[in-house]
């Protein structure tokens, strides 16, 4: 019998470049501010968060934050 429902959290596979940009949106960082620290264009910065919010299936930057912190167990300090 197939099991409906898994208690396994969902895996997220994320880019090293996609890993720094969620550690800094949960740092509060604007995407000017991240674009900056990371030296990529404010658009790439935009396409990439786009990307995030499709792979972790939520609709804003908080949403984002929290998954990244609770879920996914990431420090803010790496």
């Amino acid at each position: 019998m197939w099991k409906l429902f898994s208690k396994r959290k969902p895996a997220y596979h994320f880019s090293e470049r996609e890993t720094e940009i969620l550690r800094l949106i949960a740092q509060g960082k604007k995407n000017k501010e991240i674009a900056t620290e990371l030296k990529i264009s404010e658009q790439t910065v935009k396409n990439r968060i786009t990307t995030i919010f499709l792979k972790l299936g939520v609709t804003n930057r908080t949403q984002a934050a929290l998954k990244f912190l609770t879920v996914d167990k990431i420090a803010l300090s790496k």
